[in-house]
């Protein structure tokens, strides 16, 4: 029986990568720092796993010189990113993927429980929420977040966690991801992946996604089928249990 549906944030929710790139480049600014990430730059960045974990890449291999006095300010640097990131959510209303919002509540009204299991910290998971689902909606039962697990993605730390918390395991959930660190965690995680191609993620090989797909689509405006199991144009609920139900 599916259970649970278990959510990647950052490309998978909603298109924030762009707004993290912006966030740090303001924060660069404001605290003197001569650095600029160029969206190529940040495309590359992406393979480290993790804001604090770009920062400190960074770091190391464009700057070894000063290495120790910036890792000093990397907390400062950092903290100051996710504020700015947070005010840029707010003023843009960055809005949900297509289909995320209706596959979340077919979901809750079925009774599959929805979560989230993402390396970004919790601060940018509740900004994000608290803009998409106003009045103190809180649609994920379960959060998982990158600051509560031991190892990012692509080790499957972050998805153990939220499953270990939702109390179902991997066989009774599905994985919804858009790179391929992300799509490796879940599936080391005993997790199914269907998988979204996001802005930052057009490069990524989708390999091990039983789905990949350009989004989740919604009614009048399909999605486009890029590999692996194929859906009349929306992913539903009942789609998604047939088959789930049908693995067997």
């Amino acid at each position: 029986m599916l259970r649970a549906l278990i959510f990647d944030v950052d490309g998978t929710l909603a298109e924030t990568e762009d707004l993290h790139r912006q966030a740090f480049n303001r924060a660069f600014a404001e605290l003197g720092l001569p650095w600029l990430w160029s969206p190529a730059t940040y495309r590359d960045l992406l393979a480290v796993m993790g804001g604090k974990e770009r920062l400190a890449h960074f770091i190391d291999t464009e700057h070894p010189g000063e290495a120790a006095a910036l890792h000093a300010r990397a907390p400062e640097i950092h903290g100051l990113k996710t504020r700015l990131y947070g005010e840029l959510v707010s003023a843009g209303g960055l809005g949900l993927r297509p289909g995320i919002r209706r596959l979340i509540a077919e979901a809750r009204e079925a009774g599959v429980r929805v979560a989230v299991a993402t390396t970004t910290s919790r601060p940018n998971v509740d900004r994000l929420i608290a803009v998409n689902f106003p009045g103190g909606e809180q649609p994920f039962g379960v959060i998982a977040a990158g600051d509560e697990a031991a190892r990012k993605k692509p080790a499957p730390d972050v998805f153990t966690l939220a499953l270990e918390r939702l109390g179902v395991a991997p066989s009774e959930a599905v994985a919804f991801e858009d790179s391929a660190a992300g799509i490796r965690s879940a599936l080391d995680a005993g997790l199914p992946v269907l998988a979204t191609r996001s802005q930052y993620t057009e490069g990524h090989p989708l390999d091990g996604a039983f789905s990949a797909l350009s989004d989740l689509g919604e009614p009048g405006q399909p999605h486009r089928h890029l590999a692996g199991v194929a859906w009349p144009g929306v992913v539903t609920l009942a789609a998604l249990r047939d088959w789930h139900a049908g693995r067997d």
